[in-house]
């Protein structure tokens, strides 16, 4: 097994030499913070002076995810997403903590950097898991939040969907061991399309440029030492987030964020079920719902052009007086 520093070595040379997926007008760097070495993907703004915006993941993901839509926001705001430790180019924490809390650390320490030179609060958004981190970070640290927008976040289901079990059983003991061998007959390719087809509403929607980007992170990311434990402890902190109560619990975290919050939902969404955007709509206090009948679990890759809209009218919206119009 590398030592950290060889892994924070890795991770560096990763973004060097341009880690697979990075897109025209796009960059990848890494960045050093106590305990953990972030891989950070950002997308040039079209003007200056925009505001800052930071795009979170879900499970099994990266940064890459958020490629589509950052493209498409690049003249409202100025976008930066992030690889969780141990995904994408990121390696593992050096506290080995995967749990929901742990990602929502790695998150605030990033926003709390030297690295941001004094940008101050963002526009932050999160997929699945990481819809579950940003609605941590929102509420316990919502002096660093403008705004939540929401994909499919994981919150808890108490009857979960049956095409989701199989996630839930990444976190089982003995995984990390287990699942190399029931997965050593599939190329990368083929477990690339596996997962895009789980989360896509319509497959027919992945496109080539996305499939070959999978495909190529997830041959890369195969050959790590740590890529099966990175993804079922995290899988297992997300499990063990969902049996959380009191306080702890992620809807009472929900219920305590104070920035203005957008839920999008797909109703084609295998993992996480549109049926609980009305429950997500009363948990977050400011919020607005946008529910796509055709996407899956992933709109912001799978209908990129409708989430960019969703949030434009949402900013538009959350940034006009009382009584008065909407920004531009």
């Amino acid at each position: 097994m590398p030592t950290t520093e060889e892994l924070r070595a890795q991770a560096a040379l990763a973004a060097t030499e341009g880690w697979p997926g990075v897109r025209d007008g796009e960059t990848l760097r890494t960045v050093s913070l106590p305990g953990m070495t972030l891989a950070v993907r950002r997308r040039a703004a079209t003007r200056d002076g925009l505001e800052p915006a930071l795009l979170v993941h879900g499970l099994g993901g990266s940064s890459r995810n958020w490629s589509s839509l950052m493209h498409r926001l690049a003249d409202l705001v100025e976008c930066e997403a992030l690889d969780l430790p141990g995904f994408g180019a990121s390696p593992p924490p050096d506290n080995g903590d995967y749990s929901v809390y742990g990602h929502a650390r790695a998150v605030i320490r990033f926003l709390d950097s030297p690295a941001r030179s004094g940008a101050g609060p963002v526009h932050l958004f999160g997929n699945s898991l990481g819809g579950a981190v940003a609605t941590r970070v929102a509420a316990l640290r919502p002096d660093l939040v403008r705004s939540l927008s929401l994909v499919s976040p994981a919150l808890p289901e108490l009857a979960p969907q049956r095409s989701a079990l199989p996630t839930g059983l990444l976190g089982l003991p003995g995984m990390p061991r287990l699942l190399p061998r029931m997965t050593r007959d599939l190329t990368a390719g083929q477990r690339a399309r596996q997962v895009l087809q789980l989360c896509y509403g319509n497959p027919a929607r992945i496109t080539p440029e996305d499939f070959a980007a999978a495909e190529a992170e997830l041959e890369r990311r195969q050959a790590l030492p740590y890529f099966w434990d990175s993804l079922t402890r995290s899988a297992r902190g997300l499990v063990n987030a969902y049996t959380l109560g009191g306080q702890h619990s992620l809807w009472r975290q929900a219920e305590r964020v104070l920035a203005p919050t957008l839920l999008v939902y797909g109703v084609r969404d295998r993992l996480v079920s549109f049926r609980m955007a009305r429950r997500a709509g009363r948990a977050f206090g400011t919020s607005r719902l946008v529910v796509l009948p055709e996407a899956g679990h992933m709109a912001m890759m799978e209908y990129p052009d409708e989430v960019a809209s969703a949030f434009r009218e949402f900013v538009a919206v959350a940034a006009a007086p009382p009584g008065g119009q909407g920004a531009p």
